[in-house]
């Protein structure tokens, strides 16, 4: 496959003529515009996961409950679950690379007001705007990469995009844990928002409107007029409405790994704050290989089938099942880390299959808005109800108690998965009827 198979189609310049970059249309670009939204996941990630770096240290300076950290945590992701589908839809009709800056400059000014927050509920209020400027990044950067790729790349792209926030967790975790041991814990957050405002300002500098449109896939529908498929079409069709709660429940314990690792390894493991911060970014490293990996295996196993997307996705989260309950069932040791490590890495692995199947049983005018939804099911389900969840059954049974029972989410995700993959046909043939009613 060369790279023209995998990119999107770009105009032939004049002879001599260079694009923004400095590189021949047609090759480049896209992987640039890939790197630089992959980038400002990053930033997303350390911005949000930073958090739990610091858990040990805000709960002793500031006395709080397991309950209290949950809620630091979670807020985030709920804003994040209320607001990505109107904010979707904005971007889709007012521009999304307007729209990607704006979020990026927001998150990263409230992360500022983060490490001056001078108790719990004013870091509480500081959290609540870093939920309200990532709240529809994922869904529109990922649109926005996957509309210049060819779709039989889709789920291991859309697989790596959202690794970005993984390796963005590994950074946040183990970078903020160093410097709250180092310097203090509020430098962790001033770190990770001047990241954030300095990558935001090259993506604004590089990437635009008018050269997405040069390199796309498939040409994008007017923001006003015909060609524009309904709202309603992302919630009539059942295939779409399993994938969505599917993705969502299957990231319940991903979620849970992503804020209590640091935690889990500073109660039972009895490591300081930045030995159990480094330590966890381990985990977390994992999962977010495993998101890449998996959607690579994932697009070569549907080579026959898109629907086999599903039956891959069922398959990560049955791997994960397993491997995560013998783990935290077992005594600390060797063996409990080993099994812990497999089970974050096919953790996640169901997201870029998942993202592919909504990817392509949603019209091309309402594809962020599409993954808008997905990321909502993703956050409201996963990123927003895991860590609460874990830290109210934590102050009743420890710890290391409702790490047990998180695992058992994925039951309920491999339910919707598999009725998912029954739907499929039924979801392309609603899908084509639909494409024909737009084109009139």
């Amino acid at each position: 496959m060369t790279s023209r198979d995998i990119v999107g189609r770009a105009p032939t310049p004049p002879t001599g003529t260079r694009d923004a970059v400095g590189t021949r249309p047609g090759r480049r670009y896209p992987w640039l515009v890939f790197a630089l939204a992959f980038g400002l996941l990053l930033s997303d990630y350390m911005s949000r996961q930073v958090l739990s770096a610091v858990f040990p240290v805000l709960k002793t300076e500031w006395s709080l409950s397991d309950a209290h950290l949950a809620s630091l945590s979670s807020v985030v992701a709920l804003m994040v679950g209320l607001l990505t589908l109107p904010l979707s839809l904005v971007a889709d009709r007012w521009g999304r690379v307007r729209s990607l800056v704006v979020m990026a400059v927001v998150w990263s000014l409230a992360t500022l007001l983060c490490a001056v927050a001078g108790n719990f509920h004013e870091m509480l209020a500081a959290r609540f705007l870093v939920g309200v400027g990532e709240a529809a990044y994922g869904s529109v950067g990922i649109a926005v990469v996957l509309s210049i790729f060819a779709p039989r790349v889709h789920a291991a792209l859309g697989g790596a995009f959202m690794a970005g926030g993984s390796f963005g967790s590994v950074v946040g975790v183990a970078l903020g844990g160093s410097l709250a041991v180092q310097v203090g814990w509020r430098w962790s957050f001033t770190a990770m928002a001047v990241f954030g405002l300095l990558l935001v300002a090259v993506f604004r500098a590089v990437v635009s409107e008018r050269k997405l449109d040069e390199y796309a896939v498939e040409p994008r529908p007017p923001a006003v007029g015909g060609g524009r498929a309904p709202f309603a079409s992302l919630f009539t069709s059942p295939a779409l409405l399993c994938a969505y709660i599917g993705g969502g429940l299957h990231m319940f314990t991903p979620a849970v790994l992503l804020s209590w690792a640091p935690s889990y390894f500073n109660r039972y493991y009895h490591l300081q704050a930045d030995e159990a911060a480094a330590t966890a970014a381990v985990f977390v490293l994992l999962i977010g290989s495993g998101m890449v990996i998996c959607g690579i295996i994932s697009d070569r196993f549907a080579r026959s089938g898109s629907s086999r997307q599903w039956t891959a996705a069922v398959a990560f989260c049955v791997v994960a099942l397993v491997c995560l309950s013998a783990g935290f069932g077992m005594t600390s040791g060797t063996t409990s880390l080993l099994l812990i490590g497999c089970g974050a890495f096919f953790a996640a692995g169901s997201s870029g299959p998942t993202a592919a199947v909504v990817t392509e049983l949603s019209h091309s005018s309402a594809r962020a808005t599409g993954l808008g939804a997905l990321t909502v099911a993703n956050n409201v389900l996963g990123l927003a109800l895991g860590p609460f969840v874990v830290g109210t059954l934590a102050d009743h049974l420890g710890l290391l108690g409702a790490l047990r029972l998180a695992p058992l989410m994925y039951a309920a995700a491999v339910a919707a998965l598999l009725l998912g993959r029954w739907y499929h046909p039924a979801g392309k043939l609603r899908l084509a009827r639909l494409a024909l009613s737009t084109a009139r």
